[in-house]
């Protein structure tokens, strides 16, 4: 098989790239590179051990469930998949869109009502589920006539119209025996609908983000020409699959380079799977990775030795040792904490604290942001592995250009880019899609600006910007980030009003405080007692911003804000304004 590599795509490129024009050439050259590598690590049964899938059983499995499902005619149509982080999660994707037809990735969190809105009105022959959603799918389901077939990824019989993926793996296995190469020979249209993602929110006003295989394809070239992973590299699978920053950057990414993909078995394993997996490659979310954050500090506080590790962060810092061996054994207990092997920590889908990304960098964990939407499949930035700035979402990723319009005085406007990963519009809503895509341009809805390098940063959502009388802007998100760096406080959501008696406009706070630590460290705290502690954090955070930034009134919630799946607070559901 010939490969085309291009060394030298774009200018700022780091590394070279082999180019791609569909997914299932992708894993078409993937197995012919790397098929005795281990691409998955998974595990039979919870809590036991990882077991390994060549490329090359990847995709033979590809190629035999592909095969099946052109068999029972569902090639061209649409077909669900929801379920866990999973190998059959990734293998029943594939096996769709490397057909001809179309997936609907679908949140398993979702409740059945949505769900089954969800889809009647993307118009799915078929839904391929796991056994934890068994019975979400089976009542979800009821009454949608266009779905043929539901398909268990955990059945060992077909049942009717229920079908088993054990089973239609061995047909396709047999079919492919008796040269059976409808499926080997489909030839892809790159343009053409292949994936059908819906953005979180209510029932009726979830968007379909339309996709196709050249939109992806050029996200997974683009990031492989600033991020390099090698056979070596095994990344822990830990945000819901069905989201595509997870699937691009977590799955497809390792995929497309070389590397190794282990499934969590949950949030609260992450660091033992870490261990288990001797996983290299960790992207999450700020929550996450600020959650580790907290437990390193908080230990050596527990154990007596935080000044001294205080004083060793700040040595690495002084030398700017990052990412040496040096490193590594100056904070070995650090890299054992978190499974031993960890080498690079991605970050994206919210703002992260600078100094997070500072510190474990500082402790020999390459560690930067990226940024991008849904809609861009998803990735829009992204710093590269090699240079990189704390605070900012990195460079456009070659193939991609961003624009900033209708700046303030200060640079800060809205982001807008284009590229081949841009979507195609959003399923059967022309009027949304006519709102965000202006004549060859996505505009995200972010604020953001560049420095004098080029490098991007994020000032908040547009629609969240908190504009005062006298024209000023106040970006949520900044004031949520000085507040948050209390200890004493656990989440927060700021937002704005127009005071009728005196016609400002007063920012406001809903603030859940971090009452473990604060029982930890106080004991019982009476309400007054607890609210004297909690303005004295907000205190401290408005000490840091301009007048009209600071917060003038604030709620305590003793309950966490509702989250999306990728941990990002639901603001419009956080408070009553």
């Amino acid at each position: 098989m010939n490969f085309n590599i291009n060394m030298n795509r774009f200018k700022d490129a780091l590394y070279p790239i082999r180019e791609i024009k569909d997914l299932k050439m992708l894993i078409d050259e993937s197995a012919s590179l790397y098929g005795n590598r281990d691409a998955f690590l998974v595990k039979d049964t919870p809590g036991g051990q990882y077991q390994a899938i060549k490329y090359k059983q990847f995709k033979e499995d590809i190629d035999a469930l592909g095969t099946a499902l052109m068999d029972i005619g569902l090639g061209g149509r649409k077909v669900a998949v929801i379920g866990e982080n999973r190998y059959e999660w990734v293998v029943s994707y594939l096996a769709t869109v490397n057909c001809g037809s179309v997936i609907v990735p679908l949140d398993r969190e979702l409740p059945v009502g949505e769900l089954h809105h969800l889809l009647e009105k993307s118009g799915v022959s078929a839904v391929i589920y796991s056994g934890k959603v068994e019975i979400a799918i089976e009542e979800a389901a009821q009454g949608i006539s266009a779905i043929d077939f539901t398909i268990s990824m955990d059945a060992n019989l077909n049942r009717g119209e229920n079908l088993s993926y054990k089973l239609l793996l061995e047909k396709g296995r047999k079919l492919l025996m008796e040269e059976k190469r409808f499926f080997l020979d489909v030839v892809i249209d790159p343009d053409k609908l292949a994936i059908i993602l819906f953005t979180s929110g209510t029932t009726g006003l979830a968007k379909g983000v339309m996709l196709t295989h050249r939109n992806l394809c050029a996200n997974l070239m683009g990031i492989s020409q600033f991020v390099r992973l090698s056979g070596d590299d095994t990344a822990l699978s830990i945000l819901p699959i069905h989201h595509t920053y997870e699937f691009t950057g977590d799955i497809m990414t390792p995929i497309y380079q070389g590397a190794c993909v282990a499934f969590c078995e949950g949030l609260k394993y992450i660091v033992k799977n870490m261990a288990e997996a001797r996983a290299t490659i960790l992207v999450g979310v700020p929550l996450i990775f600020e959650s580790m954050h907290k437990k390193v500090w908080r230990k050596a506080e527990s154990t007596g030795k935080a000044e001294k590790l205080r004083q060793a962060v700040n040595i690495a810092k002084t030398l700017n040792m990052f990412n040496i061996k040096a490193a590594r054994r100056l904070f070995k207990s650090v890299h054992e904490a978190l499974g031993g092997n960890a080498r690079m920590f991605i970050v994206g889908a919210a703002a992260t604290d600078p100094g997070v990304i500072e510190d474990f960098n500082a402790m020999g964990i390459t560690m930067f942001q990226g940024y991008g939407m849904t809609e861009c499949a998803p990735l829009i930035s992204v710093n590269k592995d090699r240079y990189f700035k704390a605070a900012s979402v990195g460079l456009p990723i070659p193939g991609t250009e961003v624009k900033i319009v209708d700046q303030d005085e200060n640079g800060i406007g809205e982001i807008i880019c284009k590229s081949d990963s841009v979507m195609m519009g959003y399923y059967e809503n022309p009027e949304e899609t006519a709102k965000v895509l202006k004549d060859g341009w996505m505009y995200t809805g972010d604020y953001g600006y560049f420095d004098k390098d080029g490098f991007l940063y994020i000032s908040g959502r547009k629609k969240n910007v908190i504009v005062t009388k006298n024209g000023k802007n106040i970006f949520p998100e900044e004031v949520e980030f000085y507040v948050n760096k209390s200890d004493y406080i656990s989440e927060v959501v700021v937002w704005g009003f127009e005071d009728l008696e005196s016609g400002e406009t007063v920012v406001c706070a809903e603030i859940v405080p971090d009452f473990d630590l604060i029982s930890e460290e106080f004991g019982r705290l009476s309400d007054e007692e607890l609210r004297k502690l909690i303005a004295k954090a907000v205190d401290s955070a408005n000490e840091k911003m301009s007048v009209y930034k600071r917060i003038k009134r604030f709620e305590i919630r003793e309950t966490e804000f509702e989250k999306t799946t990728t941990k990002k607070i639901k603001r419009h559901t956080a408070v009553n304004r």
